[in-house]
């Protein structure tokens, strides 16, 4: 089946926790669960892990629910969300809703109430992506597995220092042969992808808006502004900041 993420972003950690622990416990299609105690948080884990559905609280610290997805919006990344919403929060539930969020629970909530509508996006993210899979033979399948393994933990851990044999220990292959495996298959080499992972993710930030050059070079895993602009530039055809002038 196919893997689908999810993002639990809301304040109060007893609430966080206990929600946290029964979806794990009693998921069946769930496989990753992502927590942010805060809106701040909560953005920045969509932009890294890029979870395909999200139980959000409308009212937290650093940034609201409706922040959070107006900025991931913006980026165009917005998970499929259901909203949590104390009763005196209707009116802001109502505002997610026009924002484009699939439904909301009111506070207090049965977890298996809110497990039930999360399996169920989970499920259609499931179809959507196993009727547009393509069709490979068993050797075919290995590699698209290990490439697709690598690129998966790239994308989560753009931030970080990666390296090709770190990445290669990580998928369970030589440096040599994942090195061969993305010049045939992702036609690119190994640093020249992470790059554009991180510029990519750059953009994303950019386009969600309220931050700096330097703070976003640092979000994405550059510690030089200048080579960052540098590689910006490059493979986007414009500095950052006349990027951010265009959008």
């Amino acid at each position: 089946m196919t893997t689908v993420k999810l993002l639990l972003a809301e304040d109060e950690d007893a609430i966080r926790e206990s929600i946290q622990k029964y979806i794990s416990a009693h998921t069946k299609v769930i496989s990753e669960i992502y927590a942010a105690e805060n809106g701040g948080q909560a953005l920045d884990m969509i932009m890294r892990y890029r979870p395909e559905i999200m139980l959000m609280d409308i009212q937290m610290p650093l940034k609201s629910g409706l922040e959070v997805m107006r900025e991931a919006i913006a980026a165009g990344v917005c998970p499929k969300t259901v909203i949590l919403s104390g009763h005196d929060q209707f009116s802001y539930a109502q505002q997610a809703l026009r924002l484009g969020a699939v439904d909301y629970l009111l506070k207090p909530c049965r977890a298996a109430e809110i497990l039930e509508k999360l399996e169920t996006l989970a499920r259609e993210v499931c179809s959507a992506a196993e009727a547009s899979a393509p069709k490979q033979d068993e050797g075919g399948k290995r590699v698209h597995s290990i490439v697709e393994k690598a690129l998966t933990f790239m994308k989560e851990h753009y931030p970080e220092n990666l390296t090709l044999p770190l990445v290669a220990e990580k998928t369970g292959v030589s440096p040599n042969y994942l090195s061969a495996l993305f010049g045939k298959n992702v036609n690119m080499g190994f640093t020249d992808k992470l790059n554009e992972i991180r510029i990519e993710r750059a953009c994303d930030y950019f386009a969600a808006g309220g931050m700096r050059t330097y703070e976003v070079a640092y979000k994405v895993g550059f510690n030089d502004e200048k080579y960052f602009s540098s590689v910006f530039k490059k493979l986007k055809g414009a500095s950052p900041s006349e990027y951010k002038k265009q959008l």
